[in-house]
């Protein structure tokens, strides 16, 4: 009875699925639960009418209906989302979305719709989003949105309207940002925008407009944002603007050549004005703006003469930043940069718009950067001082770049750095500090940079690493020495960077390995230690680091002898391994290098004999490139370690397990690895 039971269901759920099959119309793909279904790009001429009626989302792009007719979506009633852009539609009948009483969000965008009937958008009254951009509409019925009473953003962008009658918004009363940026409108009724009490942002930008339109924007009590710019307006006549919530007024890129002293009197919430890139060559002072905190002139032909003096002082007495660019500099707004480059400037300019992200500065000739050198730059990320002929960066200097990441101090005269020479920047991670003079590392200078990841202090004149130099870097990353003169490394020097990942000591005056420092340092990913005149390497030259090096530089150091244990405790984790330039003619046994992707043994003297046949055979199993040559005996120099025939006389050469042929093989008494020192090599215990 269970098994008739549970066959009879099986069955039915069957025959359910392949009804549900049958409602996917032909040319889309719907969901298991038929609630999203896809028909995109088809060619399609009509709504499909087996759309499944529990459809919520519905995205019907890139077809051809040309009309949308009365009652389309009645068979699908839960439509939450329609997508119709480019669809070639030309008319909304009216009625067109009847039916669709829970749809929020309506996208018809990019088609030819040139009208907006009295009853075309009647049904959609949970509506919240209504996207038209991109249409050619030039004209909107009365009423056309009068039962849109949820709406809350409505697109009329890039259509071609030319004006705005009377209550042509009328029942928006939920609606919080219009936009009809890139029309090409000349005219708005006074009472154009009425009965918007939730209007919080408009956009007008990219018209034709050429006055203030201010008896319309009267009406709107409640709106803190007005996008203006892009229009041709050549004035702001006396009480123009009367919007009593108005805090951002974007003026800019227009043709304003001036603006009247009570202009803003009626706007007194108003915060910032951009006025960029117009035709501005003064400002007088304005009058009922106490509450202003920004102004943009950027881009405008001002005259720095005492006409501009009232409106300086204005300024001044309440606080109000200016944002412009300094004389002799550029400012790309677009991009928030900045730059002063090569300009022989003998001090750092002021007055860059407080949003400047990024601020080159390089190849000028300051010699000192004061305290406060960059206000109101809080938006700063990027800071570049390169070659600008600095010894001298007071306490301070940074103060206020709360946002500054990267900093770029390269080739300099600095020496020294105050305790609180970055005081005021917390979040610099990249600090680049080569090529100037230093002679140790400025320790205390880091205790305030609890987020640097970055140091490069490579080519100074660094003579030793001494404990408390790296104090308060915890987060420290990377830290980059290479081309200093370092004989010796305190051991407790890098204990304060736990997480460092990277260290270069490449090109300095290290004689031996530096093990006793490594130890503490549990993440190190990648040690250089290229250039150095490291001799000898001893046993477990690496052991502090083993579990965790994965890319190793011993190149180019005349390197004589290595220990046999001088790799003990490395494996498979290591990656990369440079040795090329050096001067041993034996290497310690790698064998558990299995992870190996690069090895470098060029310019390496390997004496071609029997000992040698251990590398000879691991080269043989490697897929790598590694350019070992036989620098001895005579009859063998120059020619590859794996070519080499000298290896056919030795015991064990030919047998196929080479563990068969080490035990075979009995070693030497008087192994020798290199170039060995006089006194005894002690076996690895590893």
């Amino acid at each position: 009875m269970r098994l008739s039971w549970g066959l009879l269901l099986l069955a039915a759920a069957m025959v359910l699925e392949e009804m549900a099959a049958a409602r996917c119309p032909a040319p889309c793909v719907c969901d298991n639960l038929r609630t999203h279904v896809f028909c995109l790009n088809g060619s399609l001429t009509a709504i499909p009418s087996t759309i499944p009626q529990l459809t919520k989302k519905l995205d019907l792009r890139g077809n051809s209906f040309t009309v949308i007719p009365v009652g389309a979506f009645l068979t699908t009633p839960y439509l939450t989302h329609l997508d119709l852009q480019r669809c070639k539609v030309e008319r909304l009948e009216e009625g067109a979305f009847r039916g669709l009483g829970r749809l929020l969000y309506l996208n018809l965008a990019f088609n030819g719709i040139a009208l907006l009937y009295q009853e075309s958008l009647d049904g959609l009254s949970s509506l919240q989003q209504l996207i038209l951009e991109g249409n050619r509409i030039e004209e909107i019925q009365p009423g056309a949105f009068g039962r849109l009473g949820s709406l809350t953003v409505l697109d009329l962008r890039a259509n071609a309207l030319v004006y705005l009658p009377d209550m042509v918004f009328q029942g928006l009363q939920a609606l919080r940002w219009l936009r009809l940026s890139h029309n090409a409108l000349h005219v708005l009724g006074s009472e154009a925008f009425t009965a918007l009490p939730a209007l919080r942002r408009l956009s007008l930008d990219h018209n034709e407009l050429q006055a203030l339109p201010g008896e319309a924007l009267a009406r709107l009590d409640g709106a803190t944002r007005l996008d203006l710019g892009h229009n041709p307006i050549t004035y702001v006549a006396e009480e123009a603007l009367a919007m009593a919530s108005l805090k951002h007024l974007f003026l800019d890129h227009a043709a304003l050549q001036d603006v009247a002293p009570d202009a803003f009197v009626h706007s007194p919430q108003l915060r910032t004005l951009d006025l960029r890139k117009n035709q501005l060559e003064g400002l007088p002072p304005l009058a009922g703006t106490g509450g202003l905190v920004r102004v943009s002139l950027a881009g405008n032909p001002l005259l720095c003469s005492c006409l501009l003096r009232p409106f300086h002082e204005w300024l001044a007495r309440g606080r109000v930043q200016v944002e412009g660019c300094p004389q002799g500099c550029t400012c790309s707004p677009h991009f928030q940069h900045g730059s002063c480059e090569n300009r022989n400037l003998q001090e750092i300019p002021q007055g860059f718009p407080g949003n400047t992200h990024l601020l080159d500065l390089h190849r000028n000739a300051f010699g000192t950067v004061p305290p406060g050198a960059f206000p109101g730059l809080k938006e700063l990320v990027s800071l570049h001082l390169q070659s600008c002929g600095i010894g001298v960066l007071r306490p301070g200097a940074l103060r206020g770049l709360e946002s500054l990441v990267y900093l770029y101090l390269t080739n300099n005269h600095l020496s020294t750095l105050a305790a609180t020479a970055f005081e005021g920047a917390p979040r610099l991670a990249y600090l680049d500090l080569d090529r100037n003079a230093f002679t140790h590392v400025p320790g205390g200078a880091f205790q305030r940079l609890p987020n640097l990841i970055s140091l490069h202090l490579q080519h100074n004149a660094i003579g030793e690493l001494r404990e408390g130099d790296l104090a308060g870097a915890r987060a420290l990353r990377w830290l980059y020495l290479a081309g200093n003169a370092i004989r010796r490394i305190i051991p407790a020097a890098l204990a304060p960077a736990k997480l460092l990942e990277k260290l270069d000591l490449g090109g300095n005056r290290l004689a031996e390995v530096p093990t006793a420092a490594l130890r503490g340092l549990p993440t190190l990913s990648e040690l250089k230690l290229s250039r150095n005149p490291i001799k000898h390497m001893e046993d477990g030259a690496f052991l502090p680091v083993a579990s965790s090096l994965q890319h190793l530089y011993l190149d180019n150091m005349g390197l004589e002898w290595m220990s046999p244990g001088a790799f003990a405790g490395l494996g498979p984790k290591i990656r990369s391994l440079y040795l090329e330039s050096n001067r041993m003619s034996n290497i310690p046994s790698m064998s558990n290098f299995t992870g190996l992707e690069i090895l470098n043994l060029r310019d390496v003297p390997f004496h071609c004999d029997c000992q040698l046949l251990p590398l000879r055979r691991w080269i043989d199993k490697l897929n790598l490139r590694v350019g070992a040559t036989c620098g001895s005996p005579a009859e063998a120099q120059g020619a590859k370690v794996k070519l080499s025939t000298t290896f056919q006389t030795c015991p064990g050469w030919g047998r196929a397990n080479p563990d068969k042929t080490k035990a075979a093989s009995k070693p030497s008494k008087k192994k020798r690895w290199g170039k060995s020192p006089a006194r005894s090599v002690k076996k690895s215990r590893a």
